[in-house]
C-alpha cells in the first residue's frame, strides 16, 4: 500500500474517518455494503435456474448452460476489475462505477420477470418472450461485470483504511468481512425462494420472480448508497500500476527472447524465464517463477468447481422432483442451497480447532496440498450421493410415451364390473366406478378395444406422444369418450387435477364450474396440503376433501350413484401421476460432503496460494484462482450441451469419475511439489542486489581513482618533457 504524506504534518492522509473502539468508522460502511451486495448476488442466483426453466420455459440443459455461463463470467471479470482499479481509476471509483452497472443489471432482471399476461393469454405463459429473454441476458451481463469487477476491490479497499499499527484490527475486519459474505448468502437463499413462491400473476398462478429479483435489486441500491455516504471518510490510494500487466509483459519478453535466440550458439538457461534477464530485474523474474510454480498446480483445479457450482443448477433441479415437506417446515427446492453457508459457518471453526489439530496429534503430516486432495475426493463422494438420490427419484418419476408411442388408461363409469380386451394385453376386469391401475403403452395408431357381456367392439386412434383416458359408459353400447391427459409431471410442487361427471345430469364443482353429464373438466392446479371442493347438484351438495403432495395428477370420478351425504367415500380418485415421494432430506449428505470438500479445498487452497506467493503478487494468484472457477463452469457447459447423457444419475457418476481421475493427477503433482518460503527467496535476491550495487560502487570508485592517477602520471610526463 502506498501512503500519501501530508507535506505540512508528515502524516498519512487518511480521510476524515473517526475511530470507534480502535476501528476506523469508515469500515462500517464497507461492511454494510458487502453484506447487501452479497445478499443481492446470492439471492438473485438462488432462483436463477428456476426462472430459466419455469418462466422462460427452457429445458434443463439450456437452463444449466446459461446459469454456468453467467457464473463463469462472474469469475472472469475480476481480472478486468483489478486492472482498471490498479492502473486507471483506483479502487474507490471502480467500486462506485461498477456498482452502478451492477444495480442497473439487477433492475433489468426484475423488469425481465414482470409478467405481462393479457386477457387472451391466461395459461401463465408470458407474451413477448423475446423481450424477457433479451432483458434478462442484458441484466445478467451487467451483473457479471459489476459483481466480478468489484470483487477484487472491496476487501482490499477495506484493508486500506487501517494504519500500519492496526494489524489486529485489520485481521478482525477481514473475519467480519467473511462473516458478512456468508451471512448475506445465508439470508438471501432463505428469503428469495420464499418471495419466488408467492403468486403475483394477474390472471394465473404465476410465481413471483419479479419480486424475487426486485428485492436483491433494492439491496444493491442500498449497498451503493451506503458506500457513497461514507465517501468523505475513506482513504483512497491512488492507482500505482497493475502487477499483473508487469508479469504478463515479463513473461511475453522471455518467450519472445527465447524464440529469437533458439539457435545452438546461445547457451541454455537454467529456467526459460531467465531469458528475460536482459530487460527485467532478477528479483521480478524470481517472483514470477514462484507464481508460475503455483499456477502449474492450478491446472487440475477447475474440475472441482465443475462439481461444486452445480449446487445452484443440477441439484436445485433435482430438488424440484422431491418432497420438501419436513413436517412443521416446508422447504422450497432453491432453499436447499442454504445448507452450504450454514455448514460453512459450522465446519470452518470445527476443522481449524478440532479436526486438523487431532490429525496432527496422530502424527500425520496433513499438508495443504493433501487437504486439497481430500477435498476433491469429498466433492466426488458428494456426486456419488447425488447419483444414488437420483436413482431413488427416477423410481418415482412417470415414464411418458416416446415419439412413436401412446399410453392409455381405462375408466369404468358404470356401477357394475366390466371385462375389457386390449390388443397385446391380458383381459382387464375393471371394478365399478374405478380406473385401471396405471397406463398401458401401445404403438401410436388405430387399435380395437372390446368388452364381454355384452360384447361390444370399438376402434380408436391413439395419438403419438400422448396420454389418454378412455371413459367407458355404464351402457357399453353407448358412445365411448377419449380424453387427453396431462403429458408432463407438474412442476414447482403444484398438482393438476380434474373431475369426471358420471351422472346423467350436470354437476357443479367449485373452481371447475359446471360439468356436463358423462363429460370431464379441464385441469386445475392446486398447491400441496388439504384442499376442499364443493360438489353440488341442486338441491344436494357435499364437500370433498383431498390431501395433496407435490407434483401429482389426479382424475376424480363422480359416479351416477353418488351419495351426497357420504361423497367422501363415493367419489373415487385415479392417480395419473404420483406425487414426489423422495424427501429432500436425502440431499443433506451430498450438501455435507460438498461443503466439507469446499472447506478443505477452497479455504486451504487460498491459504496455500498466499503462503507460496511473493508479497507483491498475491493478486496475480487470486486472479489465477478465480480463473479456475470460471473454467470449471465452462466444463459444465461442455458436458450439458455436448454429452447429452439421458440419465441424470449417469451424468453425476461421470462428473465424480472425472474428478477422481483429476484428483489422482493432482496428488502426483503435489507429491513432487517443494514448499518454498517466498520471503527468504526475495530477501536473498535483494541482498544479492545490494551486494552487486556495493560492488558496482566499489568498481566505479576504483575506475575513478585509476583514472585520476593516470591523469596525474600524464601530467608529470608532460612536465618532464618540458
Amino acid at each position: 500500500m502506498t501512503n500519501e504524506k501530508d507535506p505540512k504534518r508528515g502524516q498519512e492522509k487518511r480521510g476524515t474517518s473517526k475511530e470507534v473502539c480502535g476501528y476506523p468508522l469508515s469500515i462500517f460502511f464497507i461492511v454494510v455494503n458487502e453484506f447487501c451486495e452479497r445478499f443481492s448476488y446470492y439471492g438473485m442466483r438462488a432462483v436463477l435456474v428456476l426462472y430459466f426453466k419455469y418462466f422462460l420455459l427452457w429445458d434443463d440443459d439450456l437452463a444449466t448452460s446459461i446459469y454456468h455461463t453467467f457464473v463463469a463470467l462472474c469469475y472472469l471479470t475480476p481480472i478486468l476489475g483489478a486492472i482498471v482499479a490498479d492502473s486507471w481509476l483506483g479502487k474507490f471509483k471502480t467500486i462506485i462505477y461498477l456498482s452502478i452497472v451492477y444495480a442497473i443489471g439487477q433492475v433489468a432482471m426484475a423488469i425481465s420477470a414482470v409478467h405481462d399476461i393479457t386477457d387472451s393469454d391466461r395459461d401463465g405463459t408470458p407474451n413477448n418472450m423475446v423481450f424477457h429473454v433479451a432483458m434478462s441476458m442484458v441484466g445478467l451481463f451487467l451483473i457479471a461485470l459489476g459483481t466480478g469487477g468489484i470483487k477484487p476491490c472491496v476487501a482490499a479497499f477495506g484493508g486500506d483504511q487501517f494504519h500500519e499499527h492496526q494489524d489486529r484490527q485489520r485481521r478482525t475486519f477481514f473475519s467480519v468481512f467473511y462473516l458478512c459474505i456468508n451471512g448475506g448468502s445465508l439470508l438471501s437463499t432463505i428469503i428469495t425462494p420464499i418471495l419466488r413462491a408467492q403468486e403475483c400473476g394477474i390472471y394465473s398462478q404465476q410465481k413471483c420472480y419479479s419480486l424475487a429479483f426486485g428485492v436483491p435489486a433494492a439491496l444493491m441500491m442500498v449497498a451503493l448508497v451506503v458506500f457513497i455516504v461514507g465517501s468523505g471518510m475513506y482513504y483512497k490510494a491512488e492507482p500505482q500500476g497493475n502487477i499483473m500487466l508487469d508479469v504478463c509483459k515479463c513473461i511475453g519478453f522471455a518467450i519472445k527472447n527465447r524464440y529469437r535466440h533458439r539457435s545452438k550458439l546461445h547457451p541454455k538457461r537454467q529456467h526459460w524465464m531467465d531469458w528475460a534477464e536482459e530487460k527485467y530485474d532478477k528479483l521480478l523474474i524470481a517472483q514470477i517463477k514462484m507464481v508460475l510454480k503455483v499456477l502449474f498446480l492450478y491446472i487440475p483445479l477447475p474440475m472441482f468447481w465443475t462439481l461444486f457450482d452445480q449446487k445452484g443448477s443440477r441439484w436445485t433441479l433435482q430438488a424440484t422432483t422431491m418432497d420438501g415437506n419436513f413436517g412443521l417446515l416446508v422447504i422450497q427446492p432453491d432453499q436447499m442451497q442454504t445448507l452450504n453457508p450454514i455448514l460453512i459457518l459450522t465446519l470452518v471453526p470445527i476443522m481449524d480447532s478440532l479436526i486438523y489439530p487431532l490429525i496432527k496429534k496422530c502424527g500425520l503430516n496433513f499438508t495443504p496440498l493433501r487437504r486439497m486432495t481430500v477435498g476433491m475426493l469429498m466433492a466426488a463422494l458428494a456426486f456419488v450421493c447425488a447419483a444414488l438420490v437420483q436413482l431413488e427419484v427416477d423410481k418415482t418419476l412417470p415414464v411418458f410415451p416416446s415419439a412413436s408411442q401412446s399410453q392409455l388408461k381405462l375408466l369404468n363409469m358404470g356401477s357394475k364390473p366390466v371385462l375389457v380386451m386390449l390388443p397385446g394385453q391380458d383381459a382387464q376386469n375393471l371394478s365399478a366406478n374405478q380406473a385401471s391401475d396405471g397406463y398401458f403403452t401401445f404403438e401410436a395408431g388405430e387399435i380395437t378395444i372390446s368388452t364381454q357381456s355384452p360384447a361390444v367392439s370399438n376402434k380408436f386412434l391413439l395419438a403419438s406422444e400422448q396420454r389418454q383416458t378412455l371413459l367407458i359408459p355404464a351402457n357399453v353400447s353407448e358412445t365411448w369418450l377419449m380424453t387427453t391427459d396431462t403429458n408432463s409431471k407438474p412442476q414447482q410442487g403444484i398438482n393438476k387435477i380434474r373431475f369426471v361427471n358420471g351422472m346423467n345430469t350436470p354437476v357443479n364443482v367449485s373452481a371447475f364450474g359446471l360439468i356436463e353429464p358423462f363429460y370431464y373438466s379441464n385441469y386445475y392446479e392446486v398447491k400441496n396440503g388439504k384442499v376442499s371442493f364443493k360438489v353440488q347438484r341442486d338441491p344436494q351438495s357435499c364437500d370433498y376433501n383431498w390431501e395433496f403432495g407435490y407434483g401429482s395428477s389426479y382424475t376424480f370420478f363422480i359416479p351416477s350413484n353418488v351419495d351426497f351425504a357420504q361423497c367422501q367415500d363415493s367419489i373415487t380418485a385415479a392417480e395419473d401421476i404420483q406425487p414426489n415421494s423422495v424427501s429432500m432430506a436425502l440431499q443433506v449428505p451430498q450438501y455435507f460432503f460438498i461443503t466439507v470438500g469446499e472447506v478443505m479445498f477452497s479455504v486451504t487452497g487460498l491459504e496455500f496460494s498466499y503462503s507460496q506467493a511473493p508479497s507483491n503478487m498475491k493478486a496475480v494468484l487470486q486472479a489465477g484462482w478465480l480463473l479456475t472457477v470460471a473454467i470449471g463452469n465452462f466444463i459444465v457447459l461442455i458436458v450439458a450441451e455436448l454429452a447429452k447423457i439421458p440419465k441424470r444419475w449417469a451424468e453425476y457418476v461421470l462428473f465424480a469419475s472425472l474428478l477422481v481421475l483429476v484428483c489422482i493427477i493432482f496428488s502426483i503433482m503435489a507429491y513432487f511439489y517443494t514448499y518454498i518460503n517466498p520471503t527468504e527467496i526475495e530477501a536473498h535476491f535483494r541482498n544479492n542486489a545490494d551486494e552487486d550495487d556495493e560492488q558496482d560502487k566499489t568498481r566505479l570508485k576504483r575506475v575513478k581513482r585509476d583514472s585520476v592517477e593516470s591523469d596525474d602520471e600524464d601530467d608529470r610526463g608532460k612536465q618532464s618533457k618540458l
